[in-house]
């Protein structure tokens, strides 16, 4: 009834499918409800009419913006209605005023980036900033690490358009006591909340309390007059949705941030570090941020965030304190900073010292460092979450807030409650206003430690209220908190809780369960891994024993993903992609991990995995690996996609449009004696959209050109090698010259050049189309023979260099994982981009290179493979051979060629939307005389199609470099 009812007038999204239920039935908590259903309105008439439809067939509507609440906020059993991916609009942005209007669906990053060039910002900077929407943030009544200046959300909206119980639309704000007599809903609604408000001014004054971060309940001091005009859109923040659905909301704006000043203050102890912060605090900084030892130490195990840690963290602290300034000036800037370790100095800390008395500041003015900094605390959740262990840090005490003069003995106390219950907790976050983020170590599968859980929780919760602090200082409430209320605030305040919801949402049509009316905190029927959870023993592919679980750890695998949401940034890095080019939860990581929990535990019915609904939520992931390198707990979606392929192949077998993928390293030896048969495809009007249907292949593009003198492995067999060159098909059938450039420039070097063989008729290959395709058998066997081809050269110190990242990478990540042992480990560390090995020799002085100018400027744009094994600064030092050249980094995604992706009938135009994102106008706005670099074959391609520029291999510059004649120097 629900869903045949929006399908009357509602113009956006449907989903009542069972997979799309099940990717909206968790947020970043432990916890799971499954909706009945789900919805993404792209205006507020679907708003409303999604509101009509619920409260026509009696379902209750849950709102939610980027689906990462830590408590259970966004999770319910009605209809979930998803503002993130089409109600987004900014509506105005008045510069004079400091004001802007948005639709709740907007993103904070994407906000701050439209406000940027207006000189200000929206300063609530949560650490989800880049997934985080501003509806969501406005329900939670977010903080962010700068609220010491800038205060809560409640503090920056100015007021609220929302839809009530019965329909009407109503804007909350101040209310005009002029007007309190009126009779419309809203104004009768008011009045009902000042008079609550008056009825309770002397108990909200005794029970609330005085912090800057309570956001436990409801605003009820919002509706007290003390001096100021009650506002009763700040009754609606930090609602969680369960008074009204928010539609529009007027934000206070902030000139932006200028060059700020950090200092990492370290200590050597936590406790001292703790009991530092009130004295800090009073040199007026911007923030005051937390980092632990245990988040240092994990931190250094983590490839993206070890460079920044090294650089600002001296020697083994227990914690360290960063604190911010920005006083407008370098001079202001630099007192400050004078103040600050005159402060630490103070307190006894001094760098020549040992023991209790060690410690001091490391100085960062660096912009670029201080946002590296800042990036691996906003990190912080997700780098505990990166354990690969039953056992993870839970949410449920983790953002309570007190005052700082106790901040230093309220966590040494919990800590205590903490090893009592024979578990741990790693600290981090805002110091400065006594709301430190700790999540203590239990696993949720088990009985016993979700009742640790619960006495944790009601042992915490008493120590907070004893200190008069916040059980709720940041995340909201919830399922988690909910239920701990009358603790906290009494048994008075929670019945005016009741009355406000009672007024607001008699009929409990909104968001029900939360804040008041909660379940138990430690309800198992309602948890991710309820008691029944299970996953039957799999067959996989890959070595996952890095992992506990069924499939040999590929279940602990996907049960890494905890919903942080970090895969939807818009922006930065090159996760994820396709997710960019649609905006659909389907569509990125964090979906396709939540579909596969629930297809391998039988939450999605028989044969979940291997099901359409499966491949059409793997279809658009191209396997880029970026997830690899910038998911904070790990997942590495490129080789989940390839167990789902296998396990759909062994099944159900491969469409001719696969096959024609998949062998391409079989029939390319004899594809290529007569390139002209099938280079006809691309020249024959109108042969392409024939062949269109039965291949699978986009009649748009034009497919790669088949050389008619692909590379041949006797081209370079020098004895007694240096270097052994690994001939990808790719470069090899395509664009053989590139392989050819690669052994001149190798030469040239001073080295001597052997492409790998093993003597067969048949090259050597990595199986990259056998991997895209899931044919497994296929792919070890392939990698079997490249192994035994390597393994004497790697034995006698010889380094395997590429050109194709897809193909040379293979080495290091598939390889290993499908045949694992010390020979591929071996292979792996022994395999090296061209670039890596130039650049690593050059600077060990074994390898010049005698180049010469060839042009003033290069754009470079890196495969998504270098960036995930962080290969590309190497590709921009071996740039930086080349003499008189600048060189620029397009920020970019995954070109969205990916392989064989482009190229499909049913993902071309997906593939494109990629393209354009970045890549596209960044080559297309590129000077004329600008050479444009790409490693990729795929990423040649897809700038050829998408901008008619060309794009060469790096070593086909390096080579004209060699053989370019040198200019002629005059002098005046």
């Amino acid at each position: 009834m629900l869903e045949q009812s929006l399908r009357q007038n509602f113009q956006g999204d449907i989903l009542f499918d069972r997979f799309s239920r099940g990717r909206y039935s968790t947020d970043a908590s432990i916890y799971q409800m499954m909706p009945v259903g789900v919805v993404a309105p792209r205006t507020r008439e679907d708003v409303e009419a999604a509101l009509y439809a619920a409260r026509t067939a009696g379902v209750p509507v849950t709102g939610r913006g980027g689906g990462t609440s830590q408590c259970g906020q966004t999770v319910n059993s009605g209809l979930i209605v998803d503002n993130a991916r089409h109600f987004n609009g900014i509506l105005e942005i008045d510069v004079e005023n400091r004001r802007a209007v948005v639709e709740p669906g907007v993103v904070l990053d994407e906000l701050n980036r439209a406000l940027k060039p207006h000189g200000l910002w929206y300063p609530v900077d949560v650490s989800t900033a880049s997934r985080a929407t501003i509806g969501g943030m406005a329900a939670n009544n977010s903080c962010g690490g700068r609220s010491l200046r800038y205060g809560t959300m409640r503090d920056n909206v100015i007021s609220i358009e929302a839809v009530m119980h019965d329909g009407t639309v109503a804007t909350f704000g101040e209310v005009d006591l002029a007007r309190a007599q009126g009779n419309t809903p809203y104004d009768l609604l008011a009045a009902d909340m000042l008079a609550l408000g008056a009825e309770n001014a002397a108990l909200i004054e005794a029970r609330f309390p005085k912090l800057k971060r309570r956001v436990g309940g409801y605003n009820l001091d919002a509706l007290v007059r003390n001096g100021h005009a009650p506002n009763m859109a700040h009754l609606l923040v930090g609602s969680e949705g369960t008074l009204a659905y928010f539609t529009k909301i007027e934000l206070k704006l902030w000139p932006v941030v200028g060059k700020k000043v950090m200092g990492v203050c370290h200590f050597p102890t936590f406790y001292q570090a703790m009991d530092a912060t009130q004295h800090l605090v009073k040199t007026n900084p911007l923030s005051v941020e937390l980092v632990d030892a245990t988040m240092i130490g994990l931190s250094r195990q983590i490839p993206m965030f070890r460079p920044t840690i090294d650089k600002v963290v001296k020697g083994d602290p227990a914690a360290v304190l960063l604190v911010e300034f920005d006083e407008g000036s370098p001079e202001a800037n630099a007192a400050k900073l004078r103040d600050l370790h005159q402060a630490m100095a103070d307190l006894g800390f001094d760098w020549a010292q040992s023991g209790s008395k060690w410690g001091g500041v490391i100085d960062v003015e660096d912009q670029r460092l201080q946002g590296q900094v800042a990036e691996v605390r906003k990190s912080g959740l997700n780098i505990m979450m990166s354990m690969k262990q039953e056992g993870k840090p839970v949410s449920f005490v983790e953002d309570c807030a007190v005052e700082l003069k106790d901040l230093a003995a309220y966590t040494e106390r919990l800590t205590g409650i903490f090893e009592r219950h024979d578990t741990s907790g790693t600290w981090y976050a805002h110091a400065s206003v006594g709301c430190l983020h700790v999540r203590p170590i239990l696993n949720m599968k088990a009985g016993e430690d979700v009742a640790k859980m619960r006495s944790i929780a009601e042992e915490a919760f008493d120590l907070v209220a004893e200190y008069k602090g916040s059980h709720s200082g940041e995340h909201g409430d919830g399922i988690v908190r909910s239920e701990f209320h009358e603790k906290m605030f009494g048994s008075e305040i929670t019945d005016a809780f009741l009355k406000v919801k009672d007024r607001f949402d008699p009929k409990r049509r909104f968001n029900p369960g939360k804040i008041v009316e909660a379940p138990k905190m430690d309800d198992r029927t309602l948890f991710r891994f309820g008691p029944d959870y299970a996953v039957k023993p799999l067959k996989t592919a890959f070595d996952w024993s890095a992992w506990p679980g069924a499939g040999g750890g590929f279940q602990g695998a996907i049960e890494m993903c905890n919903n942080n949401g970090a895969c939807r940034k818009l922006e930065g890095g090159a996760m994820c992609p396709s997710y960019r080019a649609t905006r659909n939860e389907r569509d990125v990581t964090r979906g396709r991990a939540n579909s596969l929990r629930l297809a391998i535990s039988g939450q999605l019915g028989e044969d979940a995995l291997t099901s359409d609904e499966m491949m059409e939520t793997m279809k658009f992931c191209v396997s880029c690996k970026a997830c690899k390198r910038e998911c904070p707990t790990g997942v590495d979606m490129a080789k989940m996609k390839v167990e789902v392929l296998a396990a759909c192949a062994q099944k159900h077998g491969l469409s001719l449009h696969e096959k024609l993928v998949a062998h391409m390293p079989d029939y390319a030896p004899y594809a290529s004696r007569v390139p002209w048969l099938l280079n006809m495809r691309n020249k024959v009007p109108g042969l392409a959209k024939v062949l269109e249907k039965p291949t699978g292949f986009a009649a748009s593009r034009q497919l790669p050109h088949w050389s008619s003198n692909p590379f041949r492995d006797a081209e370079a067999q020098d004895a007694d090698p240096d270097v052994i060159l690994f001939a990808d098909i790719f470069n090899r059938y395509f664009e053989p010259e590139n392989l050819r450039a690669a052994v001149r420039v190798l030469r040239a070097g001073g080295k001597r050049v052997a492409v790998a063989t093993d003597g067969g008729a048949k090259p050597l290959d990595s199986g990259r189309t056998y991997f895209a395709t899931g044919l497994i058998d296929k792919a070890r066997a392939t990698g079997q023979r490249l192994v035994d081809a390597l393994a004497p050269h790697v034995a006698a110190g010889r380094p395997i260099v590429g050109l194709e990242p897809s193909c040379l990478l293979t080495l290091r990540d598939e390889i290993p994982a499908l045949i694992p042992g010390d020979t591929t480990t071996k292979i792996a560390a022994a395999a090296k981009m061209l670039e890596e090995y130039i650049a690593e020799a050059t600077e060990a002085g074994t390898f010049h290179l005698d180049l010469h100018p060839v042009g003033a400027r290069v754009m470079l744009h890196g495969h998504c493979h270098q960036k995930a094994h962080d290969v590309v600064p190497a590709i921009r030092r071996t740039l930086d051979l080349l003499p008189n050249t600048e060189v620029e980094m397009i920020e970019s995604s995954c070109c969205g060629m990916a392989g064989a992706f482009g190229y499909g009938v049913d993902t071309e135009a997906v593939s494109r939307k990629m393209g354009e994102l970045t890549l596209f106008p960044a080559v297309r706005a590129a000077a004329s005389e600008t050479i444009v670099v790409a490693d990729g074959t795929s990423c040649r391609h897809q700038i050829a199609d998408g901008t008619n520029r060309e794009a060469i291999h790096v070593v086909r510059l390096l080579d004209q470099a060699l053989t370019q004649p040198r200019t002629t120097e005059t002098t005046a």
